[in-house]
């Protein structure tokens, strides 16, 4: 372990978020490291390579500070930086996976993670199937004696279940596969699944990490150096690496994710409870509502409840797009964790790779990414928008 990952190791996350990887540039004394919009650097000699860098698909020091820093806000020991986050669970899949091993996925995944293995990883002969991960005796039922990798994500998307990870590690660890966790909705802020057993976490960095809407990425962060070393080998060797100037996009979110995620836990549980008194509304998936099935593992494994609300309406289908057309403060789109308000609908838009499948979703929802305006005004914009 470093001198500066022991010296983060015991910095409270805040800290982390600004200082892990941000060393002053020593060339200029810049705070903030420099985008090197380079790609490849001057060798003293043949092989006499300067700080590691000889070509930017291999390493890039905007990156380097990107991937430390990710590894401290997981508290890991290896960060890994790709071009977005389904490319980091491509590379992840192809490290560690080979024809005939099986997967455990979640019966409410991201549409874009459901048709990796679907579409793409199927093809060359990785088997998979899906269960209930909010229940450890599903996962475990699904487990086969080919089974490597378990895949979790907590808070879902866009169901919003809830998923024990050191329940769910005890049946990894006794299956002899690896958990992978998705720890895109709650962040590291909110959630840190490698102290509570996993071997593996993703993100889309492109949701609240970036949380501007204004860049797309994607890491995995691990704990054990042999298993970082295998990712980094794939990363470089496939290529799907961050660019310099989208890690400096990252790395300028990351500053403020904590004080970002506390005002879109405030705003997602104000907006949750107006729903849930609502007469149009039939159901709401929050996990900081005290009746969510969850509640009580996320009020345990979570700092907060996270700022994506999902809710059901009246009227089926076409009321839950209607809800979403006559929106004006929640724009209509797809992604989510910005500052602003989004609101979609799932069937249609980021799930319509699942329909037909065992993760297909009701017709009738909503989903919101709850952003950081006044909430007041987020409160006004639904109740019209419900009629």
């Amino acid at each position: 372990m470093s001198d500066e990952h022991q010296q983060h190791a015991h910095q409270s996350f805040e800290t982390r978020a600004i200082h892990a990887g941000n060393t002053a540039d020593p060339l200029t004394g810049a705070v903030v490291p420099p985008i090197y919009q380079v790609s490849t650097y001057k060798q003293d000699g043949v092989g006499g390579l300067r700080g590691g860098y000889e070509y930017s698909r291999s390493a890039n020091p905007t990156r380097t500070a990107l991937e430390e820093n990710l590894a401290a806000l997981e508290s890991g020991r290896r960060g890994l930086a790709f071009a977005s986050g389904l490319a980091a669970e491509d590379c992840l899949l192809r490290a560690l996976l080979v024809p005939g091993d099986h997967v455990v996925i979640p019966n409410d995944a991201y549409g874009g993670t459901f048709r990796l293995f679907a579409k793409v990883a199927e093809r060359w002969g990785v088997a998979w199937s899906v269960a209930d991960t909010s229940d450890p005796a599903s996962v475990r039922a699904a487990v086969t004696p080919r089974t490597k990798l378990i895949w979790v994500e907590t808070p879902s998307n866009p169901l919003l279940g809830i998923t024990d990870i050191a329940a769910v590690s005890e049946v990894a660890r006794a299956a002899g596969a690896r958990l992978v966790v998705d720890n895109t909705f709650a962040s590291p802020y909110l959630q840190q699944p490698l102290a509570l057993g996993a071997d593996i976490v993703v993100h889309s960095m492109t949701k609240y990490m970036g949380g501007h809407s204004d860049v797309v990425g994607g890491a995995l962060v691990v704990n054990d150096d042999a298993l970082g070393e295998e990712l980094a080998f794939h990363q470089n060797a496939m290529g799907a690496v961050a660019g310099p100037f989208d890690s400096w996009l990252v790395l300028r979110g990351i500053k403020t994710l904590a004080v970002r995620m506390d005002r879109h836990n405030l705003n997602a549980g104000r907006i949750a409870e107006m729903l849930v008194s609502h007469p149009k509304v039939t159901q709401v998936y929050y996990p900081g509502l005290p009746d969510h099935p969850g509640h009580e593992v996320a009020a345990k494994q979570m700092r907060g409840f996270g700022g994506m609300v999902s809710f059901r309406v009246e009227g089926g289908e076409e009321a839950a797009v209607e809800v979403c057309n006559r929106a004006r403060l929640f724009t209509l789109g797809e992604s989510l964790g910005g500052v602003e308000s989004l609101i979609e609908h799932p069937g249609r838009m980021t799930h319509a790779s699942v329909a037909g499948s065992a993760l297909e979703v009701p017709a009738d929802l909503v989903r919101l990414s709850v952003g950081i305006e006044a909430v007041d005004d987020q409160l006004a914009d639904l109740t019209r928008a419900l009629g």
